[in-house]
């Protein structure tokens, strides 16, 4: 199902979702890696001020690339980065910050997948390679925060329109498209398999 939705997300909107549904997005969204995600963690439980609100946000796991031009920030390209490396700072940021989508690619593990079950998230998937027509789809940087920590670390608020195809990769149910389509091509190994000896 083809659906385009406007930010922020309801908890409503979120629960519909189902594996394989096909989302657009206008509104923002922010990017968050490794460095970005281990200090909003750290920052939450000492209980210093974050400098955007991460709290029901949806996330990008990308690393911009931009230019400044006459004191201005512009986006050359924001393909997804790779969604495993942080797995193991994503089920935590989930469950503090209850965030409502996660946006990557190459999918997530099994902690994420339950903590997305448990605080009513969904993980979509991006099309990786495609960061220049992302970056057409970035309207406006909001704003930019932690540049301590480097340009592909620091947290990016994009306003976008009609940013897409994503494709629920988990949902709020708990289902996994990347694990239902390994165990399709394991059973399929298995049949293959039994067929030679035969």
């Amino acid at each position: 199902m083809k659906i385009q939705v406007e930010t922020p997300l309801s908890i409503d909107f979120i629960k519909k979702l189902s594996i394989g549904d096909e989302v657009y997005l206008t509104g923002e969204i922010i990017t968050i890696r490794d460095r970005a995600s281990s200090r909003a963690i750290e920052y939450k439980i000492k209980g210093k001020p974050i400098p955007t609100e991460l709290n029901e946000s949806i996330i990008y796991h990308c690393g911009p690339i931009v230019k400044k031009i006459d004191d201005e920030w512009n986006v050359v390209a924001a393909g997804p980065t790779t969604s495993i490396r942080m797995e193991n700072l994503t089920p935590q940021l989930i469950k503090m910050f209850n965030i409502r989508m996660i946006i990557g690619k190459g999918g997530m593990g099994i902690e994420t997948t339950k903590a997305l079950k448990e605080h009513c998230g969904v993980y979509c998937a991006f099309t990786g390679g495609a960061g220049v027509a992302a970056a057409k789809m970035i309207k406006k940087i909001v704003k930019v925060e932690w540049l301590d920590l480097g340009i592909p670390e620091a947290l990016w608020v994009f306003k976008v329109e009609n940013f897409g195809p994503l494709i629920v990769a988990i949902d709020s149910k708990g289902n996994n498209l990347y694990e239902e389509i390994k165990t399709k091509i394991n059973e399929n190994l298995k049949i293959l398999r039994s067929e030679k000896i035969d």
